[in-house]
């Protein structure tokens, strides 16, 4: 089994470092987007999760070791000929919490995956294309603890949240039987988690959103549709 997992693991290492070849080569003139491509596209792990046998190997083997990584290409690496790496595309901290995020998700949510998938998803497509239409589009901006965001933005964030919580409630029924009460109710639910989401997203600053908002929802969503069983 061990065994079978650790292959498992090579396909992740495979699809984040193509991910990473893309968007620090191919997009090397365009920071902001390689920037925000990276972040989404990562978030594709989500669909890869049911492949993973345990959780220690999904969180502690495929997850895990990409915090050191990130860490080690961020400003705060004490390797200076790899420093800011990721930063110079804007990445900072933030994958460091990206990748803290998963961990902790993988190896609290195992036996319910799709709780991990929308947390991944409110923080890759959600958080995602907040940043990336915000930057675009977002002309009205507010500012609450420091960090300036857009309504643009925030809005994005609702809509690309929402609608990954039901790509991955969907998938995770056809591909693990997971049972889901689809009802006028549980949809204005997951809207409802998602419209959290943004507020949480445009009340966080310095890049920590990619820890508090996948945090929050799955929160909200386990206790919810798991825990009590609406």
């Amino acid at each position: 089994m061990i065994q079978n997992d650790i292959l498992r693991v090579v396909v992740v290492y495979v699809y984040v470092a193509i991910l990473l070849v893309v968007t620090e080569k191919v997009l090397v003139r365009h920071p902001e987007t390689s920037r925000k491509v990276l972040h989404i596209m990562v978030g594709n792990v989500a669909f890869l999760l049911p492949i993973f046998l345990t959780k220690e190997i999904m969180a502690f083997i495929a997850a895990g070791p990409f915090i050191l990584f990130t860490f080690l290409m961020s400003p705060y690496t004490p390797l200076k000929s790899i420093r800011g790496r990721t930063s110079s595309a804007g990445h900072s901290m933030g994958l460091v919490y990206y990748s803290i995020t998963w961990t902790i998700l993988a190896y609290l949510f195992f036996d319910c995956m799709v709780v991990i998938a929308i947390g991944i998803f409110a923080m890759s497509y959600g958080d995602g294309f907040a940043s990336l239409l915000g930057v675009r589009y977002g002309k009205h901006k507010y500012n609450v603890v420091g960090d300036e965001k857009s309504f643009v933005g925030t809005l994005a964030m609702f809509i690309f949240t929402f609608l990954m919580m039901i790509v991955a409630i969907v998938y995770y029924q056809f591909v693990l039987g997971y049972q889901f009460p689809f009802s006028f109710a549980s949809i204005s639910l997951l809207a409802l988690f998602a419209a959290v989401g943004a507020i949480v997203e445009g009340f966080t600053p310095k890049g920590l959103d990619n820890l508090t908002v996948p945090f929050v929802i799955t929160a909200l969503y386990w206790y919810t549709f798991i825990y009590v069983g609406v």
